[in-house]
């Protein structure tokens, strides 16, 4: 499957969640779950949503990660097959491998308003990783990593725009911010707490597995 690039809150409106893919928009009244008569799945027969298929509800959970964290079949299979390999429970193993994508990291530290801006401005070059220059947005961070933004007045004013207009982000345990230095830290590994989704990460083991 390709990148898709047709409209970001027709995403939503088929998962039922809010996956926070347009940045502030998605935050405010404008998107469709939180307007009356929007709220249905996108399509003439939208309004008819059914439960579906033992299969098809298995797919939903799993595209709904997907596109969450936006990435592709063939990266997702590839996390799966490192969730195997994981001790512990799989389900959970895939959502904090997830988790630790540089990407996701980014965004949950204020510098971008979204995981698909948080994609581009790795994949530009404006962020360090322990001083270094990573442009891999599916870097898995360890903790003990110290992620800033590149010592150039382009980059610099992008991130702060961005925590300006989001406002001091609401961190979360594995991750610290010094908003002065522009300076985030992985502080510990995240936990399957730390996923802002609904998901049963059951089904997607179930599914990946057939």
């Amino acid at each position: 499957m390709g990148r898709y690039t047709g409209p970001k809150f027709r995403l939503d409106r088929r998962e039922g969640v809010n996956m926070m893919l347009k940045g502030i928009r998605s935050r405010t009244a404008k998107h469709p779950l939180e307007r009356q008569g929007h709220d249905t799945a996108p399509g003439v027969h939208g309004w008819r949503r059914s439960r579906g298929s033992e299969y098809g509800i298995r797919l939903r959970e799993k595209q709904k990660v997907k596109r969450y964290y936006g990435v592709y079949d063939k990266q997702f299979m590839r996390y799966y097959r490192m969730a195997e390999q994981a001790k512990g429970n799989t389900g959970v193993a895939i959502l904090v491998i997830l988790e630790r994508r540089l990407d996701n990291a980014v965004h949950k530290l204020g510098f971008a308003p979204s995981r698909s801006s948080a994609r581009q401005m790795v994949a530009h070059g404006h962020l360090l990783v322990n001083g270094r220059k990573c442009d891999r947005p599916g870097y898995l961070v360890q903790v003990g990593d110290v992620l800033t933004i590149k010592d150039n007045p382009r980059s610099q004013q992008l991130v702060r725009r961005n925590l300006e207009e989001l406002g001091a982000p609401v961190l979360q345990n594995w991750l610290s911010l010094d908003m002065t230095k522009l300076e985030g830290s992985v502080t510990a590994m995240p936990t399957r707490d730390d996923v802002q989704i609904p998901v049963e990460e059951h089904l997607i083991v179930e599914f990946c597995s057939q």
